[in-house]
């Protein structure tokens, strides 16, 4: 199967989003009767849409025996994208999904809970009043994202660990200084080790934009900053409590060299998040965290006192 000239100026057909979704939920399934069932569509619509993707790719995107589908290599390179693709698409058209100033925002309010986020540029940290959220970005570079460095040691205890498996990122370690500790206890805390990261009340495609950004992170070898506002519940009472929170993510190692991501969440005085409507930061439930002590941030120190 060849690529023609042609086929690479090819006009988008008008039904891209539902062959994306043919090929993506066929992805999932491995199996036409499973996904023609899914798609609530018929076999002939499902292998046509397959075919004009593969025809405009230029190459299969699975491989077929005795009626099993198994995704080719090509299959597999573009299934990610597929997923952002059809993500973004309906998070757009639903107007939950945007850009500001080239960063993600991103909105959600299903019944008593909501959901705003927008990413911050990484040169605030350096003017944000949190010493350690500057502390825990310098002691990540100088131990080049290594769990185990002694550079990291000071900060490691503020921090939630994740470790990627084959049902995405669970939670591995609570430290015992980081804000979830703080509002849920420690006991809570430990009962949430080795469960994956939940999926949100406001669907699939939402809950794909959310934790995209730990596989983002964790490819790249980089950091993000994000600004937070949601509903959260109290460990001493079932009733939702609105919160304002910023939240650093950093990419990171195991001491076996298996992928980690880490997560600081910290209080912010000023958020940053555009065109909230008006009473959506009232009442804001407190983000508290531990202290910090000033003579621990030893790499600020060493730029005050050189």
């Amino acid at each position: 199967m060849q690529k023609t000239a042609d086929a690479a100026q090819e006009v988008p057909p008008a039904l891209l989003f539902e062959m994306i979704r043919s090929f993506v939920t066929l992805a999932s399934t491995l199996n036409l009767s499973h996904a023609v069932k899914d798609l609530d569509s018929t076999r002939q619509t499902v292998r046509r849409h397959i075919s004009h993707l593969e025809n405009s790719m230029g190459a299969p995107l699975f491989l077929v025996e005795d009626r099993r589908y198994q995704l080719s290599s090509l299959g597999e390179s573009v299934l990610p994208d597929a997923k952002d693709f059809l993500a973004r698409g309906t998070l757009w058209l639903r107007g939950q999904s945007r850009t500001v100033g080239a960063l993600q925002r991103l909105q959600a309010n299903v019944d008593d809970w909501d959901f705003y986020q927008q990413q911050q540029p990484l040169g605030k940290i350096w003017s944000d009043p949190s010493l350690l959220l500057r502390e825990t970005f310098r002691a990540w570079t100088m131990a080049r994202g290594e769990i185990e460095s002694k550079w990291f040691a000071h900060v490691r205890p503020y921090l939630i660990i994740y470790r990627q498996s084959d049902i995405g990122w669970i939670c591995v370690e609570f430290g015992q200084k980081s804000v979830y500790v703080k509002w849920f206890g420690q006991d809570y805390a430990r009962s949430s080790i080795g469960r994956p990261i939940s999926k949100m009340p406001a669907g699939v495609e939402f809950s794909h934009l959310i934790y995209e950004a730990f596989d983002e992170v964790q490819a790249a070898q980089m950091a993000r900053l994000d600004h937070v506002l949601t509903h959260m519940p109290r460990s001493d009472a079932e009733t939702l409590v609105p919160v304002a929170y910023q939240r650093l993510i950093l990419s990171g190692a195991f001491p076996d060299g298996s992928p980690a991501v880490m997560s600081l969440v910290l209080p912010v005085e000023e958020l940053n998040i555009s065109d909230l409507e008006p009473g959506r930061t009232n009442n804001l439930g407190p983000v508290e965290q531990f202290e910090f002590p000033s003579e621990e941030a030893i790499f600020e120190k060493l730029l005050v006192d050189p």
